[in-house]
């Protein structure tokens, strides 16, 4: 019995947020414009339009630095009430085409439209209709990606950005993955590309002349993944329900803790916001884990963890302690958190710090 053939399609926002301020504020739709955090308090750039992506302004990077590339940049706080607002319109308009959807974060989602009788299934026509439909009810534009799986219907969202599409038929995706670089496999960060670059592999045509064993060798378990995504396949299931996997809270702060002894002022407060947080929850998860991240000042970032039930104090102040011996220098983040489980009998018995 042959496999019905996929049809996924994956949504993106084209600079959402920056997209949101210049729908409410036309005036600002020819200068470049960011939303994140004040330079003065360590903030970061959320994002930003493509103006100030001309300057070298872009996502995660120090508003500081986004002001030295770009001195006449515009950064805006986020307006996250808007912005959900938006976000929910959107959501409106896939559930219109498909109950089948993962919203990925407030601007981008995947979408299964296999089963879909629009446009007599035609994905291409869906996604170009959605997109229309976003511009004409929400005011800013967004772009979509059309394949038979998650994996590549996310590569193809980027390719014409913004305000673009662009399909993968099945009969494209073999000479398509072949040339891609392997820095786009879901997955490889650039710690894991420079490692194949060492290895003389550079794109999926050079990546499919492993076996699956030397890939497991090299890479473990994730060699497997690296085997599928270098011959484009990709089986998981576009979930509607994307479960909870933690709770954290984390706090940059404008000047850095300088010892243990201040890191450790900070977890009364922490400890407050994250019970608070956990609280309002309505995931059904259980806490089996707690964790504690700590980025120092001079950006290196450590993370321990160990077993429990529940949100602990005293717990906590030994991750704490845990993790600062591991650079011994001020603290510019701190951040708590629990992960969570569906098991709920599942031995909690604390284990040493990882």
């Amino acid at each position: 019995m042959t496999t019905p053939l996929r049809k996924i399609i994956h949504c993106d926002c084209d600079c959402f947020y920056a997209a949101v301020e210049m729908r409410d504020d036309p005036s600002l739709r020819t200068l470049p414009v960011a939303v994140g955090g004040k330079a003065t308090q360590r903030g970061v750039i959320a994002t930003c339009n493509y103006e100030a992506r001309r300057f070298g302004v872009r996502s995660a990077m120090a508003t500081a630095q986004a002001l030295k590339r770009c001195p006449g940049l515009v950064i805006l706080p986020p307006s996250m009430d808007k912005y959900r607002a938006a976000s929910a319109q959107i959501l409106a308009i896939y559930h219109d085409y498909t109950d089948i959807v993962e919203p990925l974060s407030l601007d981008e989602a995947f979408l299964d439209v296999s089963r879909a009788t629009h446009f007599k299934g035609s994905a291409t026509l869906i996604a170009q209709d959605i997109r229309a439909r976003i511009e004409q009810t929400v005011g800013i534009t967004a772009s979509a990606g059309i394949a038979p799986n998650k994996f590549l219907a996310k590569i193809a969202s980027d390719w014409n950005k913004p305000n673009g599409q662009f399909v993968i038929r099945p009969a494209e995706v073999e000479d398509f993955v072949a040339a891609l670089p392997v820095e786009k496999l879901f997955g490889v960060g650039k710690v894991t590309a420079e490692k194949l670059q060492r290895l003389g592999t550079h794109t999926c045509a050079d990546l499919r002349n492993w076996s699956m064993a030397d890939l497991q060798h090299y890479f473990g378990k994730f060699g497997e993944r690296l085997y599928d995504l270098s011959r484009g396949i990709d089986p998981r299931e576009v979930c509607p329900t994307r479960e909870l996997q933690s709770i954290s809270v984390e706090e940059t702060y404008s000047v850095d803790l300088p010892d243990l002894a201040a890191c450790l002022a900070q977890l009364p407060d922490l400890f407050g916001k994250l019970e608070g947080r956990i609280r309002r929850s309505t995931t059904e998860r259980h806490i089996n884990k707690l964790s504690v991240k700590i980025r120092f000042a001079d950006f290196r970032q450590t993370t321990v963890e160990c077993l429990g039930t529940a949100p602990d104090r005293m717990l906590f102040q030994k991750l704490i302690e845990t993790g600062f011996q591991r650079g011994r220098q001020a603290v510019r983040l701190l951040g708590i958190g629990v992960r969570l489980t569906e098991d709920a009998t599942r031995n909690q018995l604390e284990i040493p710090f990882d």
